[in-house]
C-alpha cells in the first residue's frame, strides 16, 4: 500500500487536489515536494529522487514501517523493546503497553477487558490452551528470546477473528538470520522473600528439576485397572483385598510428607542459532531456539471470607497460608524458510513445557468447622505443555500486483495433574494438630485442547494515479477446536474410629501400607459427589469464517480500510458421567452466525503526522471453562471455581480515534480515546451454596467502556555536557490510559445462573447498577527512564508500572444482601535494567543485570464494607538476576 505525507504546504496542494483532481495531476507536484522539503541531506535526496519519478514523494520519513503499513490502531513491540525491559516472557512486555495489564502474570487485559475479549494469535494461527479456567493461551508461555515482534491491533480489521474486544496480539516468532550466528546465555537470580529462606518442599522424583518425573506420579496400574472398569473405586464395586492392594500401590511419603529446606537461586540457559544459504531452489533459512529456566517462589498471606453482620462485613474464616512453587520451563523452537523470486515457504515449530510444583499450608480458625483452627497441607504437580506446527506461504504474481498467502497449522496443549493431595487437621484439647480423617482428597485430571486451523488471503492492488493504489483482498478461515477433560477424585475413610496414636501421627505414617486395609483405612471413589459437579466434559468451537477488504487511498492523503467479515460459530460443552449413567448436565450448545464489518480511515494531514478513526462490530464467545459445570480450585488464588453453562455471546461496538506525530527517528507522540458498548458481558462472580463459596460466570445486561490514551517516546542529546552524559543518548518513554466504565442494570433485567437452574434471576441481586466492569483501571501508567551508550555498548533503563484498583469478582449475590464486588489493587512496580557488551578474547559478550520490584509492592486483593476484608494478601518481594550472554 503507497501512502503520501506532505508537509503543510504539501496540504495545500492535497486540498486543491480534492476540489480539482485533473488539475491536480496535470501540475507537477515534484515542485511543492521540493519547495517544502527539509533542507538537509536526507530531505534534498528524497526531492531529487521525486524530481526524476516525477510523482508525490513520502515525505514522512519518520514514520515506523509497522505504523506506516497498519491501517489500524495498534502497537508494536520490536526485539529491541524486547531486549531493552528485559522481560522474559511475552507477558512481562505487554504490561509496558499503552492501556495494557497483566493479571497473574499469564494473562493480558487490554483496556480494561478481561483475557476473554483478547485473542492471542501465534504467526497468524490460533492457539489452544492448557489452563482448566482459560481458552486464552497464557503469554508467560512465550520467551522473549523466541519473540521478533509483538503487535497489539487495538481497533479491529476484517483479516482478523471475529472475537475481539480488547485487542489482538499476534505473536511473530524469529526468523533465519542473513548472517549465520549461534549464541548462548544464562543467568541466575533470587527473590528476597524466597531465596536462602527456609520454606516448604515435597520431595517427588528425583527428576523432577528436569521438568518430568521419573514416573513416580504416573497412575499406578493396580489404580488404572480399576479406573477402566467404568464403576467407583468403592467397597461396593471391588473386594477387600482389592482395595486393599490398589491403596497400597499409591505413593506414599515422596508425595505426601511436606518438609522444610533451604531455597535454592534461579537459574536458566538459553541457546540460539541460525543461518542462510543460497540454492538451486532458493534461499534456504534455518533458525533453532532452545531454553531451560528453574526458578522458586514463596508466598506467606492471608486469605479471609467474610458475611454480613447487621450492615458490615466481618471475617469468619481467616486463615494464614505458606505456598512454596518451584517452575521449570523448557522451551525449543524450530523453524526453516525457503525463499525464492515470487514465493516463501516458511514451517515453524515450537514446544513449550511449564511444570509446577507447590507445597503449601494453610491454617486459620475456619467457618465451615464451626469456628475451630484448621490445617490444610496440600502437595501439587501441574504439567503445562503446548506444541504447535504450522507451515505457511507467501506468493507474488504479476509483478505484485496479485499476492496470495496460506497458512495450515496444528497445535496441542495438555494439563496433567497427577497425585494432587489434601490432608486436613483438627486441633485437640491441647493445642495439637490432629488428623480429620474426612477431609483427605487424592485427585487426578488431565486435560487435552486441540486446534486445527487453515486460512487463505488473495490480494489485489489497482494503481488508482502515479501515487496512489487500491488493495482489494478476500479470504477465508477456519479452525476446529477441541477440548476433553477428566477429573478422578479419591479419598480414605476409616474402617473404624482411628485412635489417638492415629489421629496424632505423621501423615505417612498414618497412610502407611499397615493402616491400609478392610479394618484400618479403606480407599474411596469420591469423583463426581455432590458439590464437585461434572467429573468429565468434552468441548468444541469450530469457526468457519469469510470477509472482504478493500484498502484504498481514494482521496490523496486519506487511506480508507472497510471491509466486512462472516462467521459462523458453533461451541458446545458436554458433560459425561465417567460410570455410564445419563450426563450430570444437560448439553450446552451455542450456535450463531455474525456479519461483522469495520471501517478505519487514516488522514495524513501533515509531515509525519497522522489522525485514525475507527469503528467496528465484533463479538466475545464464553469460554469452555465458563461454560462448563465441573468444579476446580486455581492454585493460584485457591479459591474453586464451576462454569455457567447458561452463558451466552457478547456482541461489542468499538468505536476509535487516535493522532500521531512521528517527530523524528524512533521518537514520537501519541493521544487516543476509545469507547466499548458491550452487549451481555461475561463477568466472574462469587456465588455461595450454604457456607460453601465458589466463583462462577454470568451475563451482565449491559456495560460501557471508554477512556483516553496518550504516549510519548523521546531521546535528548546533551553534546557540551560532562562525558558521562555527553556520550550518551537519554531516553524518556511514558504512556497512559485513563478509562472508565460503567454496567447498567434496569428494572427487568435478568441473569442466569447455575444456581437458579437457569431460570431468570432479578438481576439486581448480583450487579449493582453503575459498578465498574471488571478487570477494567481507572489509571494504567508506564514510565522508562534510561541511557543508551553507543562508545560504552552499554544501556540502562529505570521502568515503573503503575495500574490502580481493579474489581477481580462480584460480590455474592442475594434478594437485598449483595455482598461487595472483589477488589484486586495491583500497585506500583519499579525495575531496573542494565546491559553491558563487551569483548573477550575476540568474542562478544554480553552483561545483565535486572532488579525487579525494588518498592517491593504486594499482591492485595480484598472487600470491604465496614471492615477491610483480605481475600487474597501477600508479599511479592523484590527480585535480582545477573546473565552472561556469549555470541559466535
Amino acid at each position: 500500500m503507497k501512502t503520501v505525507t506532505l508537509t503543510l504546504s504539501g496540504v495545500l496542494l492535497a486540498t486543491s487536489a480534492l476540489i480539482a483532481p485533473c488539475i491536480a495531476h496535470a501540475q507537477t507536484p515534484t515542485a511543492a515536494s521540493q519547495a517544502s522539503a527539509p533542507q538537509d541531506p536526507a530531505g534534498q535526496d528524497e526531492a531529487d529522487s521525486g524530481s526524476e519519478l516525477d510523482e508525490v514523494i513520502v515525505l514522512g520519513r519518520f514514520i515506523p514501517e509497522p505504523n506506516r503499513e497498519s491501517a489500524e490502531v495498534a502497537a508494536f513491540l520490536t526485539s529491541e523493546d524486547l531486549e531493552r525491559t528485559g522481560d522474559s516472557s511475552a507477558a512481562g512486555a505487554l504490561a509496558r503497553v499503552t492501556g495494557l495489564t497483566v493479571v497473574e502474570g499469564r494473562f493480558v487485559y487490554v483496556r480494561g477487558l478481561g483475557e476473554r475479549y483478547s485473542s492471542a494469535l501465534l504467526n497468524g494461527s490460533p492457539l489452544p490452551s492448557p489452563e482448566p479456567l482459560q481458552r486464552v493461551v497464557p503469554l508467560d508461555l512465550f520467551p522473549s528470546s523466541i519473540l521478533d515482534s509483538v503487535t497489539v491491533q487495538k481497533s479491529y480489521s476484517v483479516d482478523f477473528p471475529g472475537e475481539f474486544g480488547g485487542g489482538v496480539i499476534d505473536l511473530r516468532t524469529v526468523d533465519a538470520p542473513n548472517d549465520p550466528f549461534f549464541s548462548m546465555s544464562t543467568s541466575i537470580g533470587g527473590n528476597t522473600e524466597t531465596t536462602g529462606q527456609e520454606s516448604l518442599i515435597y520431595f517427588g522424583s528425583r527428576t523432577d528439576f528436569t521438568g518430568f518425573d521419573d514416573g513416580t506420579r504416573d497412575v499406578p496400574g493396580e489404580l488404572a485397572i480399576a479406573f477402566s472398569q467404568g464403576v467407583p473405586v468403592t467397597s461396593g464395586n471391588f473386594g477387600d483385598l482389592e482395595l486393599e492392594r490398589i491403596g497400597h500401590s499409591l505413593v506414599n511419603s515422596p508425595l505426601r510428607l511436606l518438609q522444610r529446606e533451604t531455597t535454592p537461586v534461579n537459574f536458566g540457559f538459553d541457546f540460539a542459532g541460525g543461518f542462510k544459504s543460497d540454492s538451486s531452489l532458493g534461499t534456504f533459512g534455518l533458525i533453532a531456539v532452545a531454553g531451560y529456566s528453574n526458578s522458586w517462589s514463596t508466598r506467606n498471606g492471608v486469605q479471609e471470607e467474610a458475611q454480613f453482620s447487621g450492615p458490615i462485613l466481618v471475617p469468619v474464616t481467616s486463615k494464614a497460608y505458606e505456598s512454596n512453587q518451584n517452575d521449570i520451563q523448557l522451551n525449543f523452537l524450530g523453524g526453516l524458510s525457503l525463499i525464492t523470486d515470487n514465493s516463501d515457504y516458511r514451517w515453524t515449530n515450537f514446544f513449550v513445557r511449564n511444570v509446577t510444583k507447590e507445597a503449601r499450608i494453610s491454617v486459620g480458625p475456619d467457618f465451615d468447622a464451626g469456628g475451630e483452627i484448621q490445617r490444610t497441607d496440600y502437595t501439587e504437580w501441574f504439567e503445562r505443555q503446548l506444541f504447535s506446527s504450522q507451515l505457511s506461504g507467501e506468493h507474488e504474481f504479476m509483478d505484485g500486483a496479485l499476492e496470495f498467502a496460506w497458512r495450515g497449522a496444528y497445535a496441542l496443549t495438555e494439563r496433567n495433574a497427577p497425585y494432587e493431595t489434601r490432608f486436613e487437621y483438627g486441633v485437640d484439647t491441647n493445642g495439637n494438630f490432629i488428623h480429620q480423617i474426612g477431609g483427605n482428597r487424592i485427585s487426578f485430571s488431565e486435560l487435552d485442547d486441540d486446534i486445527v486451523s487453515g486460512g487463505a488471503d488473495l490480494s489485489y492492488t489497482l494503481p488508482l494515479s502515479d501515487y496512489r493504489d487500491a488493495v482489494f483482498s478476500l479470504g477465508v478461515a477456519w479452525f476446529d477446536n477441541n477440548r476433553d477433560a477428566e477429573r478422578r477424585d479419591l479419598r480414605f475413610v476409616p474402617a473404624s474410629t482411628l485412635t489417638d496414636e492415629q489421629r496424632r501421627s505423621r501423615v505417612d505414617y498414618l497412610y502407611s501400607d499397615a493402616n491400609i486395609g478392610p479394618t484400618g483405612i479403606v480407599l474411596s471413589e469420591v469423583t463426581g459427589s455432590a458439590g464437585s459437579g461434572a467429573a468429565a466434559y468434552s468441548a468444541q468451537l469450530e469457526v468457519a469464517a469469510a470477509y472482504l477488504q478493500v484498502d484504498a487511498e481514494f482521496i490523496p492523503l486519506v487511506r480508507t480500510t472497510f471491509g466486512v467479515r462472516y462467521e459462523d460459530g458453533y461451541q458446545s460443552v458436554t458433560t459425561r458421567d465417567l460410570f455410564g449413567g445419563a450426563a450430570p448436565f444437560a448439553p450446552t450448545e451455542i450456535e450463531e452466525q455474525y456479519f461483522l464489518p469495520s471501517f478505519t480511515a487514516t488522514w495524513n494531514f501533515a509531515e509525519d503526522q497522522q489522525l485514525r478513526l475507527g469503528a467496528s462490530q465484533t463479538i466475545g464467545r464464553p469460554q469452555f471453562r465458563e461454560l462448563a459445570p465441573q468444579s476446580y480450585t486455581d492454585p493460584e488464588t485457591d479459591r474453586e471455581f464451576t462454569g455457567n453453562p447458561f452463558l451466552v455471546d457478547t456482541e461489542i461496538l468499538n468505536l476509535d480515534a487516535r493522532y500521531e506525530w512521528f517527530f523524528a527517528r524512533q521518537q514520537y507522540l501519541t493521544a487516543g480515546v476509545f469507547y466499548k458498548d458491550l452487549d451481555r458481558p461475561i463477568e466472574a462472580t462469587i456465588v455461595t451454596s450454604g457456607n460453601a463459596r465458589q466463583q462462577s460466570y454470568l451475563n451482565s445486561p449491559q456495560a460501557v467502556i471508554y477512556g483516553a490514551e496518550i504516549e510519548a517516546k523521546k531521546y535528548f542529546e546533551f553534546l557540551d555536557s560532562t562525558p558521562f552524559i555527553a556520550n550518551k543518548r537519554w531516553l524518556v518513554q511514558a504512556n497512559y490510559t485513563w478509562s472508565d466504565s460503567e454496567v447498567s442494570v434496569e428494572p427487568g433485567d435478568f441473569v442466569r445462573t447455575p444456581g437458579g437452574g437457569g431460570t431468570d434471576e432479578d438481576a439486581t441481586f448480583f450487579i449493582a447498577d453503575g459498578s465498574r466492569l471488571q478487570g477494567q483501571s481507572e489509571h494504567v501508567a508506564n514510565l522508562q527512564l534510561g541511557w543508551e551508550d553507543d562508545t560504552a555498548r552499554s544501556q540502562a533503563t529505570i521502568i515503573v508500572n503503575y495500574v490502580s484498583e481493579r474489581v477481580s469478582a462480584r460480590g455474592a449475590g442475594g434478594a437485598g444482601s449483595r455482598e461487595p464486588d472483589y477488589i484486586q489493587d495491583p500497585g506500583i512496580f519499579l525495575d531496573f535494567v542494565y546491559r553491558k557488551e563487551f569483548e573477550v578474547g575476540g568474542r562478544d559478550l554480553g552483561f545483565s543485570l535486572e532488579l525487579r520490584n525494588l518498592l517491593g509492592t504486594d499482591f492485595d486483593e480484598f472487600q470491604e464494607l465496614g471492615n477491610k476484608i483480605l481475600i487474597n494478601n501477600y508479599e511479592l518481594g523484590s527480585s535480582a538476576s545477573v546473565s552472561l550472554s556469549a555470541r559466535f
